[in-house]
């Protein structure tokens, strides 16, 4: 194998390892999300439709966005922080659908806060994006932001929702 092949074969490897634990989840929550519709298919409640679209477009289409962002755009980012970025993605889209679901927009609220931190800590693994196309990178980091500027909106809404 050539020492370019040989570089081509690592990049791909070491995209995966920032992705994949984003696809895994992402595909569980799909998974999840389905399930509930499914589930809940003949007693549909707001809160219930509301919960199966959120798990399946926030936790999972977007979360594998995030992950190919991550692994193809952030090529130098820093493990420990791909990693907190994945874990506090999730911990908040639990705490989201929790307070959501039981009414208590406190958990609603710390969900959104580590919402805002994750995405934060994304746009941070972008600062050493390496050999990115330059606007790939600047439309995903405007997205992320976007996400970071509404995610409040999000939040007012859901506490004059009670």
């Amino acid at each position: 194998m050539s020492a370019a092949a040989s570089g081509g074969v690592r990049s791909v490897r070491a995209a995966l390892r920032r992705a994949l634990p984003y696809f895994i989840a992402a595909a569980v929550c799909i998974i999840v999300g389905g399930a509930l519709a499914a589930a809940t298919a003949y007693v549909t409640t707001q809160k219930t439709a509301w919960a199966t679209a959120y798990i399946v477009l926030v936790g999972g289409v977007a979360q594998a966005v995030l992950g190919a962002a991550l692994g193809w755009i952030a090529t130098h980012a820093r493990m420990p922080v791909v990693w907190t970025a994945f874990v506090l993605w999730n911990l908040a889209n639990i705490g989201v659908v929790a307070g959501q679901l039981t009414g208590v927009i406190a958990l609603t609220f710390l969900g959104g806060a580590a919402f805002v931190i994750a995405l934060i800590l994304i746009i941070v693994a972008t600062l050493r994006a390496g050999p990115a196309h330059p606007v790939l990178l600047w439309a995903f980091r405007i997205v992320v932001v976007l996400l970071v500027v509404s995610t409040p909106t999000g939040l007012v809404l859901a506490a004059l929702g009670r």
